[in-house]
Order: C-alpha cells, then sequence, then structure tokens
C-alpha cells in the first residue's frame, strides 16, 4: 500500500493510552488520538497528559490527533502539544470554519485535516480546502446533520448530506489535496450497513472513512477494493493500451486517455 494512501483512519480516546499500540497493529492506514469528542469534558486535562506522556515513551510512534475545536478552552493546550511532538504527524482539526482557524492550527508545523461538520465551515469550503498547510477533507455527516437540523436516516437527509459530500469533494479535486475521508460509521455491528456506506464514498470518490472500531478497518479496506470484474477489465484496458495507441476499440468500446486513467485508477486499489 502506497504510505500516501489512507483508506482508514481509527480513533482511539486519549483517555485510554493503553489501547494506542493496539489501534497502531489493527492494520488501519492512520490512527488518530481524540482529545475532543470522545474525552469528557473533566478529563480533558489528563486525556493530554495521557497523550504527552505516551508520546514521550515511545518516540517510534506516529499518530495524528484530533485537537478540541477552536474556541473550546483546551484548543490552544492541545496545539501546544502536537507541536512538540515528532510523534504528531497531523492534526484533525474540528468544526472547522475559517481559515483564520486553519491557520492557527498550522502554526504547529504540521500538515491539516479540517472536519466539515458544520454549516459555517461548508460555507468556507472553498477558503479552507486552499488554506496553506491543508492536506485533505473530511467529512463529519453526524455533526452537520445536526447543526442542519436533518431528520438522519430520512431521503431528505441524505440528499442533502449527498450535496455536502458532493462540495468536499469538488473543493479537494480544485484546491489538489489527498482524497478526501467520509464520515464515520456508527453502528458498530452492523458490518453489512458500513459495508455499503464505503462503497457508495467509494464511488462518489471518496479515498476512505474515518473509523470509530478496530472491527471496521478490514470492512473498509474490503469495501474499498474492485471487484473482480473491475481487475478484469481494468487488466484488459492497461494490456491494450500498451500497444501504444491513443485511441482504440476494444469489445466495440472507444478506449482513450480518460478510460485508461480509470482502469489505472482501479489498479490502484487492489493493492
Amino acid at each position: 500500500m502506497n504510505p500516501s494512501i489512507v483508506r482508514t483512519a481509527l480513533f482511539v480516546p486519549a483517555t485510554r493510552p493503553e489501547r494506542i499500540p493496539k489501534a497502531i497493529a489493527t492494520g488501519a492506514d492512520r490512527v488518530i488520538v481524540d482529545l475532543e469528542d470522545a474525552v469528557q469534558e473533566n478529563l480533558k486535562e489528563e486525556a493530554r497528559d495521557n497523550l504527552d506522556r505516551f508520546l514521550s515513551e515511545n518516540p517510534d510512534a506516529r499518530i495524528l490527533v484530533r485537537v478540541n475545536a477552536p474556541g473550546h478552552w483546551a484548543h490552544t493546550a492541545d496545539l501546544d502539544l502536537c507541536t512538540r511532538h515528532i510523534g504528531v504527524t497531523g492534526i484533525l482539526l474540528p468544526k472547522a470554519e475559517s481559515v483564520t482557524q486553519v491557520a492557527a492550527a498550522r502554526s504547529t508545523g504540521k500538515p491539516i485535516w479540517p472536519i466539515i461538520e458544520s454549516a459555517k465551515g461548508l460555507a468556507a469550503l472553498t477558503l479552507i480546502a486552499q488554506a496553506e498547510g491543508v492536506e485533505r477533507l473530511s467529512f463529519g455527516s453526524l455533526d452537520l446533520g445536526l447543526d442542519l437540523n436533518l431528520t438522519i436516516g430520512s431521503a431528505a437527509a441524505e440528499e442533502i448530506l449527498s450535496h455536502a459530500r458532493y462540495a468536499v469533494l469538488l473543493c479537494t479535486r480544485v484546491a489538489n489535496l489527498a482524497p478526501a475521508l467520509d464520515g464515520v460509521f456508527p453502528s458498530i455491528q452492523d458490518t453489512s450497513g458500513l459495508h455499503d456506506a464505503v462503497q457508495f464514498a467509494r464511488d462518489m470518490g471518496f479515498g476512505g472513512a474515518l473509523c470509530i472500531h478496530p472491527s471496521q478497518v478490514g470492512v473498509i479496506h474490503l469495501a474499498l477494493k474492485p471487484s473482480a470484474e473491475e481487475l478484469h477489465w481494468a487488466r484488459r484496458i492497461i494490456e491494450a493500451a500498451s500497444s501504444g495507441e491513443g485511441v482504440f476499440l476494444l469489445d466495440g468500446q472507444m478506449v482513450d486517455a480518460p478510460v485508461i486513467g480509470r482502469a489505472q485508477s482501479i489498479l490502484m486499489r487492489e493493492k
């Protein structure tokens, strides 16, 4: 797997530092130690101390950190922690709503993954995506649904969220960012639902998804893999293209640069 490809980014709460090595061992492409939603307000400082200690004692560990949102009393201290440790390879910025917030997080010297999960964030998405230091976008469907007063699970809500996903994908491409990550699938036991949701996001153009439990990692990786039929088609296209012809017919269908590019993209997802 190309190290720049991120299919899964697994959250682990900073209140449970003993779980961080286990999360790293799951095969997730990235591990995100969470100082935000997974940590109660009265445990914020303890969680940050836990992470500080873990990184000091495990200098070879490489993780991302979801800091508390801009405006939260712990936000600045979280950023200071990230600045001090080389093991922090990126920052998930929740409730990202402005370039100014991104710039503050970028002062750590770490790549930023803004989470688009509010109406204000969606409205400022074009500028956020083009801000210096942004590496990829991630989508927070649950929080965005709450902020927009959607009836989660309804057809109407899914239509609105699909429009929001389109905006994330469009801004990702325009800003030439790494492929965006879809939001978490909250039902840990519903593996078929997760599989379908990830394939839906894959077919939209997302590179992967955030996840909240180790059992979801393998399901997401499998859902992102191309089918046997897709692989067979792609290999035939690439083999035929090796002749050097820019445009040719295969099974009566015209093949040109965009089709070859799609075949190459499918084969990359096999690895």
